[in-house]
């Protein structure tokens, strides 16, 4: 299942600078990073739920937000990519 996931972390204070890194952080083990605050994550359901409940743990929801994006299983007709960025495809062959 692709989910695609963006967050907006307040950066005033020194712990919203904090959660900003553990946000991003999190995301960077699960997913690929696409923007800036913006991760597309190619996992099953149990992973995604447990990475979800991950962020919306680390995040402040009075200051913070986090979006989630259902693309499911048929996510290459979904997604449609222009510019300088190369896309990637998450269920090729990765390189270490």
């Amino acid at each position: 299942m692709m989910v695609l996931i963006s967050y907006d972390v307040s950066t005033v204070s020194a712990a919203g600078k904090t959660r900003l890194r553990k946000v991003a952080k999190e995301c960077q083990n699960h997913a690929q990073r696409v923007q800036n605050s913006v991760f597309e994550a190619d996992l099953d359901y149990s992973s995604f739920l447990k990475l979800k409940d991950r962020l919306c743990k680390l995040i402040n929801p009075k200051e913070d937000s986090l979006r989630f994006y259902y693309l499911g299983n048929n996510w290459e007709k979904r997604i449609e990519h222009v510019g300088v960025k190369e896309t990637y495809n998450p269920e090729g062959v990765i390189i270490v």
